[in-house]
């Protein structure tokens, strides 16, 4: 048998993120670099990184006649696309430094942005975004130039122009730049849960060493797919879903959207994916309602082909003994687990997990049904990887061990410190925060505590500041509890308070599609909003989260709840771009119901 090639350029040869692309134009020119979607002709097509470069070359002519010096950041706001990397590439060939943002971010986030880090040239998906937006562009931004990517009928005027016709209609080729790793590529704004989000400044040498250190630990070839539908604007997405597969010469296809997601997978076939656990989560009770209405056989053999995958990868991986039951494998992969793989494309080889903790319910489920599920772990801070679970040494419940170069180790208050060619230069504009989170050792303070293993293995125990400290001194981590209650598709998030009280309440956001039959189930009107606050259905929930919590400890019970149908969102200042509840603002918008709990 023919040994697989691998084609991966190393981090000394590539030099800068610039220089990582150019390396692989040298190499693979005519090979597919990306996978697009055309609503024109509904069907898929792919671009070669040849063209790919004839375009950035043509984004560098017209950036160039903006007359912008290098250092000076760049903004761009688009969904996932091809445009995308165009334009990353384009601008740092010409010594720009680029600023992501998230599609769906307020328009007030996005201006304090674009002033914070004082943006000259803007590229926007739509005039739509720029309408929304202008309103909060004052005299302190210095913005010389925004680009609509998606012509239509708006008219625009000076600074903002539509790309087609901003672009020349003559270039040249891509320019031949080169700097010392070592610069400022990047400011990422994280989107905190408190406070106006920070700027984390990150070098080439940043996020190339993460993507090096990453492949270390799994292998990606020249044929794979990667399914890109976790925004651009996520370190984790960038560096693993983008520069990572550039690096390795693998083809990217660029979903059409969360609700196109499951016909994408089936049409791409994807043989790699990296997502946030909240996309597994739903795949999670979206089998588990399916599951529900199946016949007392077929739920058995569903259960069974779980139990016995999970065993058997236990086996696998020298935590279990084997079993005779192991040999009816074959018959349940065929009957059950390959059909749950089909609708994932059925060629996945691995999916990467990371941006927050994994529930084991779920990992177990996707594991048992025989598939490579990973869990990793990191921050923006830190481009993003720290640690990553290998193939034939996962330990689901873990985070996986640190990547060739990273440094951990378990501080004050079981606080995690890292120290890595990853960790980021420093936040923009804020020496303040940077000495706070960056000690004189060089050790970055991540907030999480964490307990290392002797293999090595790191497992997430806690967050600091999320830690609930009740009246009788126990100390509960409400993330653990919030993961476990949303493995019920009742509920659609979560937040468990309690801090300083006797008992621990929880504030229910419910799935709007499941809301009407559980009505139903208690003679309710799902239409009155007075049927949230019904005491039996109250009761019946509390139960509900009695046996979803029934292996934690008796003071981590719910013993009150505040029902509503109202989702927290980015639009409404509840959540953050990267989909983290805003703790202190939900708490906030809610303290009339959490008073009645506690009355």
């Amino acid at each position: 048998m023919a040994a697989v090639l691998t084609d991966t350029i190393p981090q000394e040869q590539a030099g800068t993120l610039y220089g990582l692309f150019r390396e692989r134009l040298k190499r693979s020119p005519h090979n597919p670099a990306y996978r697009s979607y055309s609503n024109k002709t509904k069907s898929w097509y792919d671009v070669t990184w040849e063209e790919v470069a004839t375009q950035v070359a043509r984004w560098q002519d017209a950036i160039a006649k903006e007359q912008l010096e290098p250092g000076d950041r760049v903004a761009i706001n688009l969904k996932n696309c091809k445009e995308w990397v165009i334009f990353d590439q384009a601008a740092m060939g010409l010594g720009l430094v680029l600023v992501p943002l998230y599609p769906d971010d307020r328009p007030d986030n996005v201006a304090y942005i674009l002033q914070d880090a004082d943006v000259k040239l803007l590229f926007l998906q739509t005039a739509a975004q720029w309408k929304r937006l202008a309103p909060s562009i004052t005299d302190e931004h210095d913005l010389k130039r925004v680009i609509i990517n998606n012509s239509d009928d708006t008219v625009l005027t000076e600074p903002v122009v539509y790309a087609d016709q901003w672009l020349p209609d003559n270039w040249g080729v891509i320019q031949d730049w080169d700097t010392d790793p070592h610069k400022l590529a990047s400011i990422i704004y994280t989107s905190g849960t408190t406070g106006r989000p920070k700027g984390v400044m990150l070098s080439h040498h940043n996020m190339l060493s993460v993507a090096s250190g990453s492949l270390k630990y799994f292998e990606v070839l020249p044929s794979d797919v990667f399914l890109s539908f976790l925004p651009l604007s996520h370190t984790l997405e960038r560096t693993a879903g983008y520069y990572l597969p550039i690096m390795a010469g693998a083809t990217v296809a660029y979903a059409r959207g969360i609700p196109q997601l499951a016909e994408d997978m089936q049409t791409v076939k994807p043989s790699l994916m990296i997502a946030v656990p909240r996309i597994f989560e739903r795949i999670y009770t979206k089998l588990q309602t399916q599951l529900a209405e199946k016949s007392v056989i077929a739920k058995g053999l569903f259960k069974m082909t779980v139990a016995l995958g999970w065993a058997r990868f236990q086996y696998q991986q020298g935590r279990g003994w084997w079993r005779p039951s192991f040999l009816m494998w074959p018959m349940l992969e065929k009957l059950v687990a390959s059909k749950v793989q089909e609708k994932m494309g059925g060629n996945i080889r691995l999916i990467l997990s990371g941006g927050a903790a994994l529930p084991q319910p779920v990992s177990k489920l996707f594991i048992g049904l025989g598939m490579c599920l990973v869990q990793g772990y990191g921050l923006t801070e830190t481009s993003p990887v720290i640690s990553v679970n290998e193939p034939d040494d996962n330990d689901p419940a873990s985070v996986g061990k640190t990547i060739p170069g990273v440094a951990v180790m378990v501080g004050n208050n079981d606080e995690l410190l890292v120290r890595g060619p990853g960790n980021m230069l420093g936040y923009w504009n804020n020496h303040k925060a940077t000495a706070q989170t960056i000690d004189a050792q060089g050790w970055l303070h991540t907030g999480d505590q964490a307990r290392v293993s002797d293999s090595g293995h790191i497992y997430i125990t806690g967050r600091i500041k999320d830690i609930l400290v009740l009246s009788n001194g126990e100390k509960v981590p409400p993330g653990d509890i919030e993961a476990a209650i949303l493995m019920d598709n009742v509920f659609e998030q979560a937040l468990v308070i309690g801090e300083g009280e006797s008992f621990l309440s929880a504030l229910l956001v419910l799935n709007s599609d499941n809301w009407f039959s559980l009505a139903k189930e208690h003679g309710l009107d799902g239409f009155n909003h007075d049927s949230l606050n019904d005491k039996a259905l109250h009761s019946d929930i509390i139960q509900r989260l009695r046996k979803l919590l029934y292996e934690f400890p008796a003071y981590a019970r719910i013993r009150r709840v505040s029902l509503t149908l109202e989702p927290w969102t980015v639009e409404n200042d509840l959540m953050t771009p990267t989909m983290k509840i805003k703790r202190t603002k939900v708490i906030t918008h809610h303290q009339v119901d959490i008073d009645k709990m506690y009355s």
